[in-house]
């Protein structure tokens, strides 16, 4: 039996950054040599439990002056998959656990290598346990989460349906946006203020006026860092308007805040693989009820898309599944690998079968970095109070006074990167820290928290905030 990543292991990597003195962009030059000698792939491998982690690089950057370089190596907490670097606490993409990031770590395969379809199958059954819906049906296409969108509203928005889109920031906006794309006649239900959700009176009334065939809800907006409270969303609509199909932006949401599809009535669940799945971007991740499927499948309009047409990858997904070979458009094979692997750990480390404890960390971890930031701090927070709060990034208020670029610059010249304001008319009054993945889940063994926390202490600090002044 050979295995695939032992076969890495006889690479030899160099890499070697260098700044340009006339300018402040920079030139990278990367080398690499290798003595990797195969005949093929593998005819069989080993379970993922076997394979080793990757060999360390080590990256010279000009974006790290001398200060951020110490900082960095203290901050990261490099490991054998992945070299120092500043520490990546933006609400995505998020740091890595150095399995997922080995899975990737491999020579070429192909997409129709026995060793691939399996790892791809069962990804498609795992996603069944992580999304709670065991008859639905999932889908694992290159692109990032914004192509879910596109899917959703290709194979189940005809022209002139009536759409409508609960908006708690920029990503409920632009969800609309792209449903009026295909031809949706979209109604926005906005949030009263900037950090703030409609309430479920107001949803009520709105699905009362008219009859939608779809309603789109943003779990988690991280332009405001506002958590929708989907469970009792998806209760309004099926007491006042069940025929209407809800669908769900878990992006920033999906395997760190409670979702349970198929028990709440939730038709169309959308993620992407660098949240809280842990995998690096490049994976639109959905799974779709057999109520919506149908709905797509026998659609009367002419199709609106190709590349994200249901009726083109339902058959690949199934040929997968039942781990038979299949082609419509060639997958990411190594990111798929890693997918398999974070899945499965997510899986396993829960004794109950349920990922309830995940959720639960990932509330402690919100519960800490907020206590620390408006509490000990006196920040403000930007949701209008922590019931309408998302547990997988804080989104927080600039002191009066402070520029934005200097105080995430202070930050990042302490080796943690965080994130500015998104939402295009209040950007520069905040930022966002992500706390996902191993961030959260890891803390007591990483400490990113506490690096994070203590970066941002000293920054303000340093900056001239008091906090009790």
């Amino acid at each position: 039996m050979r295995s695939i990543l032992p076969l890495l292991l006889q690479s030899s990597r160099s890499r070697t950054v260098a700044a340009s003195s006339s300018s402040s962009s920079f030139t990278a030059i990367a080398t690499r040599s290798s003595r990797l000698l195969r005949t093929g792939p593998p005819a069989s491998a080993p379970p993922s439990s076997s394979l080793q982690h990757p060999p360390r690089l080590t990256v010279h950057s000009p974006l790290l002056d001398s200060q951020s370089k110490r900082n960095m190596a203290s901050s990261s907490g490099s490991t054998a998959a992945a070299p120092p670097h500043r520490l990546l606490m933006i609400p995505g993409p998020v740091e890595f656990d150095d399995q997922v990031l080995a899975a990737m770590a491999t020579p070429a395969l192909s997409h129709v290598d026995p060793y691939f379809i399996d790892k791809f199958g069962s990804a498609l059954e795992l996603l069944r346990k992580v999304f709670y819906a065991p008859t639905g049906q999932p889908f694992i296409v290159a692109g990032s989460g914004t192509l879910t969108w596109d899917a959703t509203a290709a194979n189940l928005v005809e022209p002139n349906d009536p759409v409508l889109v609960i908006s708690t920031g920029v990503f409920g906006e632009w969800f609309g946006e792209c449903i009026q794309v295909y031809g949706g006649d979209v109604t926005y239900l906005r949030a009263p203020a900037f950090g703030d959700r409609p309430s479920l009176e107001a949803i009520e009334a709105a699905l009362r006026q008219k009859k939608y065939k779809l309603m789109t809800v943003t779990h988690v907006d991280t332009s405001s860092g506002v958590l929708n409270d989907v469970k009792a969303v998806a209760e309004v609509v099926r007491r006042v308007s069940p025929d209407t199909l809800i669908a769900l932006d878990g992006v920033c949401s999906v395997a760190a805040e409670d979702i349970q599809q198929e028990a709440w009535g939730i038709d169309v669940v959308m993620t992407a693989s660098q949240k809280a799945l842990g995998v690096p971007p490049g994976l639109a991740v959905m799974v779709v009820s057999q109520r919506a499927l149908d709905v797509a499948l026998n659609r009367k309009a002419a199709p609106s898309t190709y590349f994200a047409s249901f009726k083109k990858w339902l058959p690949i997904m199934k040929k997968y599944e039942a781990r038979q070979p299949s082609y419509f458009a060639t997958p990411p094979v190594q990111l798929i690998l890693a997918l398999q692997v974070s899945l499965t750990q997510f899986v396993q480390a829960q004794p109950s079968g349920t990922l309830s404890t995940r959720f639960a960390e990932h509330v402690a971890a919100s519960e800490k970095v907020k206590d620390v930031l408006e509490g000990e701090l006196k920040l403000k927070l930007v949701p209008v109070r922590r019931e309408v709060a998302a547990h997988t990034l804080t989104a927080v208020y600039y002191p009066a006074g402070m520029a934005p670029g200097e105080f995430l610059g202070k930050v990042a010249s302490k080796g943690v990167v965080l994130a500015g304001g998104l939402h295009p008319d209040h950007a520069t009054t905040y930022f966002r820290v992500g706390h996902m993945n191993v961030s959260a889940v890891k803390d007591g063994e990483l400490q990113h928290l506490e690096k994070t926390l203590k970066a941002i202490k000293e920054a303000l600090a340093e900056l001239g905030y008091n906090a009790h002044l």
